[in-house]
């Protein structure tokens, strides 16, 4: 065990020194970061205590700050022992004052509700529930909190980049002293993820070494640095388009737009560019934009590899419901696996604001004659109803306004199904769809457009909908019906086990099955029968092995049903960690609402992301007109001619790659990247190719390796790109992706933006490519 060991006091001009240090480093931080010195800041460099909410037993003072870096929270903890102390404020999705938690609001009581807030992590990191000592202290934490959230987001990816260099600088100026000596450089290399042999890193040092003093200061670090991140690959797209005493005048710059990048760009787009993104005010004044300007302009959103159109609701939305693709979660209660996960509002807030238009609500008696939300017969923790209830009212349409709809798995008792209808009746109030939307039998789906700000609740019924406009053309059924039970698997054994469940009966409550009026849950009895016999609101889930099935075999009859009818898609059962399946087989099936584990992060979850990356995020996507189509003939396996084929061919380039994380976090620890692209789409478009990897270099890697791909049908292709750190001795490890639509590529050089495991931005890591699509002889 390792003994504290007591500091030696500084002498006074020494602290002075530190202190002077102290402040300038701060000060760089924040100019950086683009933070104005302000009350906010320095309340949060201040710090102070806060109690710490872990259970109604363990509340604890810890004493909260923002350290120097204006972008590392770190707190006292009396496990002196423990590495991390600190989270970074990139980690924190949201901060949100009173008792929203479900931690606060079972462990403490009303009348501490405004001294009390959360900070939400993203990802699985739980969240961090605190107390203030007033309700005004409580407000600036979160106030000051929400500024700098604020202010990282609006940062460039210039100003990350060089915060982020600057951050690591210090780290390795070990004895504070604003030098950097060789053995600190080569730490700082280390550092950024670049692994340099001893004779570069003296050669590197030498060169920045003018002073010929032993160590790097002011200028010298800064040429240093500049010799760090020159991008050799931009200079020569520069240089060749730079023909205007070595910069690039308004009419260059439209020759790139349009030759490199197939850009219709008028002269006044090029004037746009060089007003928005120069930082020479004499560079801007003459009209001309310079390396850095232009490099600037390549890192920005508009010029990235997505589509900018595409990052706004560009489709139709006028459309039925079912021709959509609508974004889809199951089991949406859970946090982590589910056998013995926890249930929480969390997990719908946060697949809700991911875009999520279907949540599933796995609804159960419980006590107090208040229903709860768990996982049946698992030890999965529970969660109320109307809690449930009240979290989705509240983040349903911060993402997207488009319709979210409720999917009901409901094993309560009529009592209970009442007081479910209550409270969904009380807390969603008109926004709960209980009618038609013209008062009379409607014939199609409306349209997310007409249903925007809206809940439709899908679940049994007692009857068809037409009874409520003709009673005595279609009488009510009789009040037991046979509720679905997803959680039963596929295996032989257990088929004799699920049909004797399925013969049980379920009461409804009649309060409960109006309120159904879009999303009816039925059994699916093959495709002859619902065309037949169902009517178009009448819907069926189908557990993933029985979907593929349908989706090999039959897919051009499953294309046919989802036209007018909508279907989801559920994971097996046996998945009891709650894994995925892969949706692309599916969607290319017409499936509107495959569901997946939004909780769980995994391949899967990326294509899902990336599938409704576009049409602003709002959660549906509209299917090619194709598979709108009654009579379509469209088949994704066997490929028959038609509209839907329309051969391209995509040629990718992969250049570099720029400031790739660490995957393990030793300090010796350097990644061999390679980069692999796929197409993910219909059987005949599915392909994967990959560069060689690059050793011991994470910092500014470089393949130029080429790739071409085949795609036949592009409407329905994504394209992924997935980073790894190669290991030959055992899997490689995954460091970031980005996938997209076919559709939403943009051609010519573009950056790609690099998503972590979870979804989120890694803050400055990306790829450097070059995209080119012509249609196929």
């Amino acid at each position: 065990m390792h003994c504290l060991q007591r500091q030696p006091e500084l002498s006074k001009s020494e602290e002075l020194r530190r202190l002077a240090i102290s402040e300038k480093v701060i000060e760089e931080n924040a100019k950086l970061l683009g933070i104005e010195s302000s009350r906010d800041l320095q309340f949060l460099l201040q710090g102070g205590d806060l109690l710490k909410v872990r259970s109604s037993s363990w509340k604890k003072t810890r004493y909260y700050k923002l350290q120097e870096d204006c972008k590392t929270m770190w707190h006292e903890s009396k496990k002196t022992f423990r590495r991390k102390h600190t989270f970074s404020l990139d980690d924190i999705s949201a901060v949100r004052l009173g008792r929203q938690s479900e931690g606060l609001r079972k462990n403490t009581e009303e009348q501490v509700e405004g001294r009390c807030f959360s900070i939400m992590f993203k990802g699985r990191r739980k969240n961090l529930d605190l107390i203030a000592s007033s309700e005004e202290e409580a407000r600036q934490w979160v106030n000051s909190l929400e500024k700098m959230l604020s202010s990282l987001s609006n940062l460039s990816r210039q100003q990350k980049t060089e915060h982020w260099i600057y951050s690591c600088m210090r780290k390795a100026d070990k004895n504070e002293d604003d030098k950097l000596s060789e053995s600190e450089l080569k730490n700082f290399l280390r550092l950024i993820n670049v692994e340099v042999d001893d004779d570069y890193a003296e050669e590197l040092f030498k060169e920045c070494d003018t002073s010929k003093t032993g160590y790097l200061s002011g200028k010298e670090i800064e040429h240093f640095y500049e010799l760090l991140t020159h991008r050799e690959e931009i200079d020569v797209i520069y240089q060749e388009y730079a023909k205007t005493k070595g910069f690039m005048s308004p009419d260059n710059l439209v020759d790139f737009l349009m030759k490199e990048q197939r850009e219709k760009a008028p002269l006044a787009d090029a004037h746009s560019i060089i007003e928005k993104y120069e930082p020479d005010e004499n560079a801007k004044q003459n009209k001309l934009l310079s390396k850095d300007g232009f490099l600037m302009y390549l890192h920005h959103p508009e010029a990235l590899v997505l589509n900018p159109d595409h990052r706004e609701v560009y489709q139709d939305m006028s459309q039925p419901l079912s021709h959509y693709f609508i974004s889809s979660s199951h089991n949406t209660y859970l946090m982590e696996d589910q056998l013995k996960g926890p249930s929480s509002t969390e997990a719908y807030i946060r697949a809700l604001l991911k875009g999520c238009r279907c949540v599933e609500l796995d609804c159960w008696d419980g006590s107090d004659d208040e229903p709860v939300i768990y996982h049946g017969y698992t030890l999965t923790s529970q969660v109320l109803f109307k809690d449930v209830i009240k979290a989705i009212k509240e983040y349903a349409f911060k993402t997207s306004d488009y319709p979210v709809i409720l999917s009901l798995e409901n094993h309560c008792s009529v009592e209970q199904q009442e007081v479910m209808a209550q409270h969904m009746s009380s807390i969603l109030g008109s926004a709960l769809i209980t009618s038609p939307l013209d008062d009379s039998m409607p014939t199609e789906f409306p349209s997310p457009e007409e249903l925007r700000g809206k809940f439709l609740i899908k679940g049994k019924r007692l009857n068809k909908l037409e009874a409520t406009f003709a009673p005595e053309a279609a009488a009510a059924d009789d009040t037991d019906v046979t509720e679905e039970e997803e959680s039963n698997d596929e295996e032989k054994e257990e088929e004799e086990e699920e049909k004797s469940q399925m013969k049980k009966k379920l009461k409804l409550a009649k309060s409960l099955s109006d309120m159904v009026i879009y999303c009816k849950s039925v059994h699916f009895h093959g495709f002859e029968d619902a065309r037949n016999n169902l009517s178009f609101y009448e819907m069926s889930s189908f557990k993933e092995g029985k979907a593929m099935g349908l989706a090999e075999e039959s897919a051009n009859a499953y294309i046919h049903h989802n036209v007018e009818k909508l279907s989801r898609i559920y994971p097996a059962g046996s998945r009891t960690d709650s894994s995925n399946y892969n949706p692309v087989p599916l969607w290319n099936a017409g499936c509107q609402m495959v569901a997946l584990n939004f909780q769980t992060s995994c391949s899967d979850m990326d294509v899902n992301q990336g599938r409704f990356l576009v049409n602003g995020k709002s959660g549906y996507v509209l299917k090619p007109a194709y598979m709108r189509d009654v009579n379509t003939e469209f088949d994704p396996i066997t490929l028959t001619r038609g509209d839907w084929l329309r051969h391209k061919t995509l040629h990718i380039m992969i250049i570099s790659a720029q400031q790739l994380p660490k995957v393990n976090k030793k300090k010796s620890s350097i990644v061999d990247p390679l980069v692999k692209v796929e197409v993910l789409g219909v059987p005949a478009d599915v392909a994967e190719k990959e560069t060689n990897p690059i050793d011991n270099n994470g910092f500014n890697p470089a393949w130029n390796e080429n790739f071409q791909f085949d795609v036949y049908v592009p409407d329905l292709a994504l394209v992924r790109f997935k980073v790894e750190d190669h290991d030959s001795t055992s899997g490689n490890e995954f460091i970031g992706q980005f996938t997209l639509p076919f559709n939403s590529l943009k051609m010519g050089y573009r950056h790609v933006p690099l998503l972590n495991k979870n979804g989120d931005l890694l803050p400055s890591a990306g790829l450097f490519v070059h995209i080119m699509v012509i249609d196929a002889v």
